[in-house]
């Protein structure tokens, strides 16, 4: 099913850097290059995910307590794009008025900013499209810009229950099938990282074609 990959010194992920963080949308830098957003529930191996595409272990904060990283942090790839990771969502401790306002931060982002080329959205493969997985799809949805999803934790299932979550998961998103594309990932395993360069390096192509 996957095929295992070493990491390639020309990855497009390879030396992206920390470059800035903010609370709050009007912290955000001036658009200065195509973002690649990436979202997920807390817990679903958001920050593990940006670390493995990049290669490192240690650029996106990986907390032992999902929900505690709140802000929206960029790094910029060496083609001047940004990933942009933004706050996980759904964790049941945090406090509602912080719940409230990162989902309107969320919100805001996903639907006004105009230099995002694009949304990675990170479930974990054994509890895909969550309620609020679904409401990162209605905000951005609209924009009629592309989605990709990564089924993250992969490598703890077997490999014809991945199978199935695969392809339970682009069944249930067929409706949106021109729009969303979908596919397994492991951190662990560096399963996948390959596939979705593939995907997020086309979008960049789009976005510089664009301009």
């Amino acid at each position: 099913m996957f095929r295992r990959r070493q990491f390639c010194p020309m990855s497009l992920f390879v030396n992206a850097v920390f470059a800035i963080s903010a609370e709050k949308l009007s912290d955000l830098p001036p658009p200065a290059g195509a973002e690649i957003a990436f979202a997920g529930r807390s817990n679903a191996g958001k920050s593990s995910a940006i670390n493995t595409l990049a290669g490192r272990t240690r650029l996106a904060f990986v907390s032992k307590t999902p929900g505690r990283t709140q802000l929206i942090n960029y790094f910029r790839l060496r083609n001047g794009a940004f990933m942009v990771d933004l706050p996980g969502y759904g964790y049941a401790d945090v406090p509602d008025k912080v719940r409230r306002h990162w989902q309107s931060v969320l919100s805001a982002y996903l639907t006004r900013r105009e230099s995002i080329c694009g949304l990675v959205l990170i479930m974990d493969a054994r509890r895909p499209l969550t309620d609020m997985d679904r409401q990162m799809l209605e905000w951005f949805g609209p924009t009629g810009k592309p989605i990709h999803i990564l089924l993250t934790k992969a490598d703890k299932l077997t490999r014809s229950e991945a199978a199935s979550v695969l392809r339970a998961t682009r069944d249930e998103l067929a409706p949106w099938a021109d729009q969303v594309s979908v596919q397994l990932f492991s951190s662990l395993k560096k399963n996948g990282v390959e596939e979705a360069e593939k995907v997020i390096g086309g979008w960049l192509g789009s976005a510089a074609a664009d301009e």
